[in-house]
């Protein structure tokens, strides 16, 4: 049952980094905007974080500049995609170079030239910690978790509620399915598709700060490493639901767990090079069983001109 609950808890503080990038990828991709730079905006987001939440000791401040740094970065992405219709691929992948370039460059300047950062002197509280005063060790591991991992499962219902059970939601969808038909109803589609842009990437720099305040308690060129691919892939297998994309995390999470178990002695005769392969293999492999039975929104990638009839 220990070990059980150590996994279960393992697998939510794993899975919440990706659950917020891939928030970002179904908000920004059902309003018809592909986002393939949510790896960038998680990065600058992490090392962001790390810089707050290190100078200000309150890892709040980290967490929300996070957020604030990766929605400065999908600024970009979204002046290019949306006005001046470019290529939203080659946008997202230059946003990615930018990103995990800018972090680094970040780190050195406030660090003395390192780039790996020290410790945060705090990491995010725990706000559930008085309701598990007498429980063991593992069940506060698995239930007592910090804000950041919660705020993660709650802004997957939020979002769900919001896409399917309000009016601004039913734009969104619009938006990302029709914009010339929204359009005609007095629907701004360039509005709507910019802020969905800027969300996701505030969800995805909340991600990559969720990674460094949560999960570990600094930055390195290496703390991010594929997790807003994963995210991406996750939005896909997810069928672009929040809930759906949550479930593919989780299962990443999962993957995780067995790479952090198996690496702790269970089969040391395995080489740990290969063992953190497994998240990535399992990525692939989703991809490769979802290919064809997901239909993304059929505005996604598709660039709008105002007037246009497309």
């Amino acid at each position: 049952m220990t070990v059980v609950l150590v996994a279960f808890g393992t697998m939510l503080m794993y899975s919440s980094p990706l659950i917020y990038a891939a928030l970002g990828g179904v908000i920004s991709e059902r309003s018809g905007v592909i986002n393939i730079g949510l790896e960038g905006m998680m990065t600058i987001g992490a090392c962001t974080a790390v810089i707050f939440g290190y100078y200000t000791e309150n890892p709040t401040i980290g967490f929300l500049m996070g957020g604030a740094a990766g929605a400065s970065l999908a600024l970009l992405h979204a002046a290019a995609s949306i006005s001046l219709r470019a290529n939203q691929v080659v946008s997202g992948i230059a946003i990615n170079i930018v990103g995990v370039g800018l972090a680094l460059f970040m780190a050195r300047l406030f660090f003395d030239g390192a780039i790996n950062t020290p410790p945060v002197p705090n990491k995010m509280p725990k706000i559930l910690g008085g309701l598990f005063g007498n429980a063991s060790e593992s069940a506060k591991l698995a239930f007592n978790q910090d804000v950041a991992v919660i705020l993660a499962f709650a802004a997957v219902v939020i979002m769900y509620v919001v896409l399917n059970h309000t009016k601004w939601g039913l734009r969104v969808r619009a938006v990302g399915e029709h914009p010339a038909a929204a359009e005609t109803v007095g629907v701004n589609v360039y509005l709507v598709r910019y802020i969905c842009v800027l969300l996701s990437g505030m969800l995805a720099g909340f991600g990559g700060a969720t990674m460094t305040l949560s999960v570990v308690s600094s930055f390195s060129p290496a703390i991010i490493s594929g997790h807003g691919f994963i995210a991406l892939a996750a939005v896909i297998f997810g069928r672009w639901t929040p809930h759906g994309a949550m479930g593919a995390c989780l299962l990443f999470g999962f993957s995780q767990v067995i790479v952090v178990m198996l690496g702790g002695g269970v089969l040391t005769m395995i080489d740990s090079k290969v063992l953190s392969m497994i998240p990535y293999i399992l990525t692939l492999v989703m991809l490769i069983i979802m290919r064809g039975k997901s239909a993304a929104p059929k505005a996604d990638g598709v660039p709008f001109e105002r007037g246009s009839h497309g």
